[in-house]
């Protein structure tokens, strides 16, 4: 007869030995996914990206510098956004300019808030400068290749199809927590994604790609629809789904800076993410504990008493985990380095894991939400305007 902690050695065993079977799974569907055959576009219209800012963020130039080096014969507006016009992400928009002279560049500067995600609201004073009929949407901290452009819009001209958004890998620094958060993207959440769409159990849409035509983003209600949304990426996919068109994704993946220096980032960002999930998919979250095998067997150690079979289940677990990221660094073309951080970032991730039920609260560019179970958001704490000598301008368009 078990006592608790035969009991306890046994669930965790079990756990761990279902996050193992996982993890080989989608070890073996990384590189199938990404060998998939891009779609040809089959013209090249009038494009608008549009980037929302928020600050200078490490690298924000070489991010922003992507988009405007683009292999894409059509025209292409590049619309930037801030809420404050003293935003020193202006200033590199200002070299940007510099850089690409020939680009056709437009920046607005408006503090009005239309609801508690500030993001959306900078895209709504966005989009009455926007001109062209198809629209690109992607986060400042995102990195793209030459062809980004060509294979996003080849995608969106596919029949039946009405957005496109891309997976996404970690882009650190040389720094240990960011390199931490670096393999937390690559070899946890890409994976789970491609594991999910094999499965047909997700349905993702993220905001470092969103292109979808003018029409589509007025059918499902605008930016405005969203505005109190802490997922608005994962809402505007469902309300595109809703309309009975298909949001895909191109086999390719864009770049994410992990720009989380300290512990204390790491743990807010991860945090952040893992409630998100939670909020927008709560037995998906739940099941999403098989994504944790080398905690579960570690715990399974420890309420074993060392138990042999443990540390042979540790070792399968360890093994199964390292195979993961050699597949997915293969896979996205990257060197197969911090293979030793990978299981450092699988003993900080079940406890965060953990974490993410014990809290609805969350924090997001300084500011602090809670959460409902619909995954909207609640006001925080009134802050002043951004800059009150602009106060009275609400709005500072800057021509091309």
């Amino acid at each position: 007869m078990l006592d608790p902690a035969g009991w306890a050695a046994v669930a965790c065993g079990a756990a761990a030995a279902a996050g193992i079977v996982y993890t080989l799974a989608a070890g073996s569907l990384v590189i199938p996914f990404f060998r998939r055959p891009p779609a040809a576009p089959k013209g090249f219209p009038p494009v608008t990206v549009v980037k929302p800012l928020h600050g200078a963020e490490e690298g924000l130039l070489e991010n922003l510098a992507s988009f405007c080096a683009q292999d894409y014969p059509g025209p292409v507006q590049y619309l930037f956004g801030t809420r404050d016009p003293l935003d020193p992400a202006l200033a590199t928009v200002a070299e940007l300019r510099r850089r690409f002279p020939a680009a056709a560049i437009s920046v607005v500067a408006d503090p009005r808030q239309h609801g508690p995600n500030r993001k959306i609201s900078n895209l709504i004073n966005l989009m009455p400068q926007a001109e062209h009929e198809l629209l690109v949407f992607a986060d400042s901290d995102v990195g793209v290749a030459p062809d980004y452009l060509r294979q996003v819009v080849g995608a969106l001209q596919e029949p039946g199809v009405g957005a496109v958004t891309c997976v996404y890998r970690g882009k650190a620094e040389p720094v240990l927590w960011s390199r931490l958060s670096a393999i937390a993207t690559d070899c946890q959440l890409l994976p789970s994604i491609i594991t999910g769409l094999a499965a047909g159990l997700a349905e993702p849409c993220f905001g470092q790609t969103i292109a979808l035509r003018r029409s589509t983003l007025e059918a499902i209600g605008g930016f405005a629809a969203f505005r109190e949304h802490l997922a608005e990426d994962h809402a505007i996919g469902h309300a595109v789904r809703r309309l009975g068109a298909r949001v895909v994704i191109p086999p390719f993946a864009v770049t994410h800076a992990s720009a989380e220096t300290t512990l204390r980032a790491l743990v807010s960002h991860e945090l952040r993410w893992s409630r998100t999930i939670r909020a927008i998919d709560p037995k998906g979250h739940l099941g999403s504990l098989v994504t944790h095998p080398v905690g579960l067997a570690l715990l399974a150690v420890l309420a074993a008493r060392g138990a042999a079979w443990t540390w042979a289940l540790l070792a399968l677990a360890v093994g199964a985990r390292l195979r993961l990221k050699w597949k997915v660094d293969h896979a996205l073309g990257i060197s197969h380095g911090d293979l030793g951080l990978v299981p450092l970032w699988d003993l900080l991730s079940l406890p965060l894991f953990a974490a993410s039920f014990l809290s609805g609260r969350v924090t997001w560019r300084g500011s602090r939400y809670r959460v409902d179970r619909k995954g909207r958001l609640s006001e925080p704490a009134r802050e002043g305007p951004p800059r009150a000598v602009h106060r009275e301008a609400s709005q500072q368009a800057v021509s091309r």
